[in-house]
């Protein structure tokens, strides 16, 4: 399965159907799902991502074009067939608190065991080798109770796991971790996508933390649909200033993350050959007001402040023909105040 089409779509439009009506989030989609990556789905809210991902899953029908799931029409399976297909993992809270970490994750063997779920050898050596992947077998015996956000996720993943799907479906994954536990996460979900040759497809507002761990990005938006492509062909080719097109931020080609439009005021000269100190003194300089040029692109008909930088403890500032000499950068910026 490893990089071929597993999900493809073709002008799919979806959304809802109510009382004879049916309203339309996103129409003409074309795209397709590759097998032993992962993807990441990123867009803004209300631009359809949870729409699309429960539209994928057969959750919700589609309301025009084509979706093809491994070389048949979606609405050709059974659901029987498609809890062997897709494992799908929801943004909702976890309430499975009086259930330990094994039963929680042995549901997901549910389709193959049949309605009264007898575990057999083969059933329990999957449990244990998705306890394992996902790094909880020593919570295996804990209530789900007693477990942080995170491994109760981890949890969740295994349940997915243990259905041996080729497919997994995630929507909004890490929404209730910290930051340790959204990388964790997506680290996990990249070594299984690849390990275990699964196609894993996850919405995502973690935008930093995709750029970096996912092969392939769907960037879905109200005004132009969704775009799609290997990660640096997406962020290379501008497409990330047109994900968030009417909020006054810019996408940092450089670091990987969006923010805030610099609305500076004035301008200064900033000397510094290290590219950290160079990154963290305009981040600084940004936030209060203040352009960051380098000499050569200074206007030559204006006297501007000068600084230069050679440690977090050793700046120099010229400005108003007067020199400072500042030993951090509180003291840089209460000068500048």
């Amino acid at each position: 399965m490893e990089n071929k089409d597993v999900i493809t779509a073709s002008k799919l439009s979806i959304g809802y159907k109510t009382k004879g009506n049916k309203k339309t989030v996103q129409s003409n989609l074309d795209f397709s799902l590759k097998g032993g990556n992962l993807t990441c789905l990123l867009g803004p809210n209300g631009a359809g991502k949870s729409t699309l991902l429960r539209t994928i899953s057969a959750s919700q029908p589609i309301l025009d074009g084509k979706l093809i799931l491994i070389n048949k029409p979606i609405s050709d399976y059974s659901e029987k067939e498609l809890s062997h297909t897709i494992g799908l993992v929801l943004t909702e809270k976890i309430f499975a608190g009086a259930l330990t970490v094994r039963q929680l994750v042995a549901l997901g063997r549910q389709p193959h065991t049949g309605f009264f779920g007898r575990l057999s050898a083969y059933d329990k050596e999957i449990i244990d080798h998705a306890l394992h992947l996902t790094g909880i077998s020593h919570k295996a015996d804990i209530y789900t109770a007693n477990l942080s956000d995170g491994e109760r996720q981890k949890a969740m993943i295994a349940k997915a796991i243990v259905q041996e799907c080729p497919i997994i479906l995630l929507d909004e994954p890490t929404a209730f971790l910290d930051a340790v536990s959204r990388i964790e996460i997506l680290t996990l979900l990249h070594r299984l996508a690849h390990d275990e040759n699964k196609a894993i497809l996850l919405s995502t507002h973690d935008i930093e933390q995709a750029l970096v761990t996912a092969d392939y990005l769907w960037l879905l938006t109200p005004e132009n649909g969704l775009h799609s492509g290997v990660t640096e062909d997406i962020i290379l080719s501008g497409l990330m200033d047109r994900l968030f097109p009417e909020a006054e931020i810019k996408f940092d080609l450089m670091h990987g993350g969006y923010s805030p439009t610099v609305k500076a005021e004035r301008a200064i000269i900033l000397y510094t050959d290290n590219p950290i100190l160079k990154h963290w003194t305009q981040n600084a300089l940004n936030r209060h007001g203040f352009l960051c040029l380098e000499k050569q692109a200074a206007p030559e008909d204006k006297k501007l402040p000068e600084l230069k930088v050679l440690s977090p403890s050793e700046i120099h500032l010229h400005i108003d023909e007067k020199n400072y000499s500042c030993g951090s950068f509180g003291e840089l910026i209460s000068i500048l105040s």
